[in-house]
Parts: C-alpha cells; structure tokens; sequence
C-alpha cells in the first residue's frame, strides 16, 4: 500500500483524467529530505516534454536546512519507452495535457507520481462535480 504525501486537489477539479501512469522521479537528497519532512505542494504542477524525455515542473519543495537550490526546478520522470510514446501520442491531440495527479511512497520507500493524461472540464462539468461531491457529503451525514 502506497503512502500519498501530496495530492494536486486542481487537477482533479479541473481536468478529466483519461489515462493514467505511474512514474518514477529523479531527486537530489535534500529533495528527498524535504519531501520525507512534508514540504512539497504539487498545486500548478505540469508536464512537458524535452527532447524524448518528461519532465514535471512547477513542483514546490521547500529548501532543506540551509541547501542551495531550486524550489521549481523541472525534475526529470521515469517510465518506459513506450508510454512516453503513448503519451507524446495523446498531447498531440488537441486540448490534452499531462498533470501530476499525486506524489506518494512505494512499497520500496521510493517517491513516485501519479500522472495522468487529461483533458480540461468545462464550466458544466466543474458545477456537475461540485454537485456530485456535495450530494455525498449529504448522504454521508444523514446515513
């Protein structure tokens, strides 16, 4: 069972999740510092491609102690060949993206994100989720 350490509460809001991955991340050791103390907020998080290579940024990690570096540096994702195939696929599409989902321990005490390639909702579908999300809380109050 995998731990979540953060979760990109907008990109569930704002876009339909159509396909999902499950990606490795390249970190330096304060990265992995700060995100073991829970300093990391994956909130405007995207990703793009480089090259033939994925890359996530606008991840915020706190600076550890008194470290040098970027909080928002692009950092590097792992997965194989072919899904970044599918996944260069799927961006060329018209209106699809990738967005990180969430930010979680594996059972082997590495980080891994959650990613997923998606499309933008629009005003309906934002006021049918809040909708949804409302009668659910209901139910679960009176039952």
């Amino acid at each position: 069972m995998a731990k979540v350490i953060s979760k990109n509460k907008d990109a569930f809001f704002n876009y339909a999740m159509l396909d999902n991955y499950e990606a490795g991340i390249e970190l330096k050791g304060w990265e992995v510092k700060s995100i073991r103390a829970g300093n990391v907020n994956l909130r405007g998080s995207f990703c793009s491609f480089k090259g033939n290579e994925l890359f996530l940024s606008n991840m915020h990690v706190n600076l550890y102690m008194n470290v040098s570096g970027d909080e928002t540096a692009p950092r590097k994702l792992l997965l194989h060949k072919s899904q970044l195939k599918k996944l260069r696929e799927g961006v060329k599409v018209k209106g699809r993206t990738i967005v990180a989902k969430t930010l979680k321990w594996s059972n082997k005490g590495l980080v891994k994100v959650d990613i997923a390639l998606a499309t933008g909702k629009t005003k309906i579908d934002k006021r049918r989720t809040i909708k949804e999300r409302d009668l659910e809380r209901i139910n679960k109050k009176y039952y």
